[in-house]
């Protein structure tokens, strides 16, 4: 008798482990906030003070974002806002990936393809000035 008590006591015991650890696993994520937004790429432009990034807006839409290179840049031990990813050859269509902590922008991952021949690199014409829009961008908002 002694034995099938203990016996159930053991099994009771080794059930509700995993129900305490799924309801502490949820709290703690649930606390931050973290999520990110992933659109793929129409055209990317490099420019001299950042990359022009036109996406995929719905159906038959796109937008366009504008991306620092100052974000490139580590800043005073953080991690830097944007990285560049390079993809091989194959068939993997280039995409943008925008991540958001608490609804703020943490930071971008840009995943292009290395070969400049590709038909999502395209140029900004001589003479056209865009300055303006790389100027105080603290975050982004992707358009859907």
């Amino acid at each position: 008798m002694k034995k099938i008590v203990l016996l159930v006591a053991v099994c009771i015991a080794l059930v509700s482990v995993p129900v305490f650890a799924q309801e502490e696993e949820a709290e703690s994520s649930s606390s931050t906030n973290y999520y990110y937004v992933n659109a793929p790429i129409q055209k990317i432009y490099p420019y001299r003070k950042g990359y022009v990034v036109t996406y995929r807006k719905g159906a038959i839409g796109s937008a366009t974002t504008y991306l620092p290179l100052e974000w490139l840049e580590e800043e005073s031990g953080e991690v830097s806002k944007l990285d560049v990813i390079l993809l091989g050859p194959g068939t993997q269509w280039p995409y943008l990936v925008v991540y958001y902590k608490d609804g703020e922008l943490s930071h971008v991952r840009l995943y292009v393809r290395k070969e400049r021949s590709h038909e999502t690199w395209g140029d900004v014409p001589a003479g056209i000035n865009i300055d303006d829009k790389f100027d105080n961008v603290e975050t982004i908002k992707l358009e859907f």
